[in-house]
């Protein structure tokens, strides 16, 4: 995939991953999306399976690159830079990122190899910010709760719909993100 005419291939696939599941991602499908024929995938994938198997590696590594990225301290204070991310996940929604990982997720209860990259992803990040929490002085353990909780925090507060507005929101959030800074 190197001269990113596979990347195309993969880039479609998780569009359409986010929108239809990965029942949805067919060859003939994502062919139509990108205007080309189907020729042109098989030059590139041997099957469907190696570009299931392509859109896991892509996200696995897009995911594991910015926690390692948003983690990094950078002269900031490891409270600091979680109150940044905190900030980042929540005043900067992002739904086609949600909805792929939304998506990868669901893949995961149904396909092994699936959920071998989330639970990859999740380590990762887990192991990210516990390394902040521990920075910031916490024991092991309990820096291991903390990042937890973070990242509980962090994924459904983007679930939650708050009925009283944006503004309440982004209240409700930062007096939450106060108490896992505590």
């Amino acid at each position: 995939m190197s001269d990113g005419k596979g990347d195309l291939w993969v880039e479609a696939g998780l569009a359409e991953l986010a929108r239809s599941g990965v029942e949805g991602v067919r060859v003939e499908v994502l062919a139509k999306n990108l205007g080309v024929t189907k020729g042109g995938f098989y030059r590139r994938f041997t099957d469907r399976a190696a570009l299931l198997d392509a859109m896991l590696e892509c996200w696995r590594e897009g995911r594991s690159a910015s926690i390692a990225q948003q983690t990094s301290l950078d002269g900031e204070a490891p409270r600091e830079r979680l109150r940044t991310m905190i900030q980042l996940y929540s005043e900067r929604l992002n739904p086609e990122g949600m909805a792929i990982e939304l998506a990868i997720r669901q893949w995961a209860r149904s396909d092994e190899n699936a959920a071998a990259t989330v639970a990859s992803v999740d380590a990762a990040r887990l192991r990210h910010v516990t390394e902040l929490y521990r920075a910031s002085g916490l024991a092991a353990e309990d820096a291991e709760a903390q990042a937890f909780l973070f990242y509980c925090f962090i994924f459904g507060q983007s679930l939650l719909f708050v009925e009283r507005g944006p503004r309440k929101r982004s209240q409700l959030v930062a007096k939450s993100a106060e108490k896992l800074l505590d």
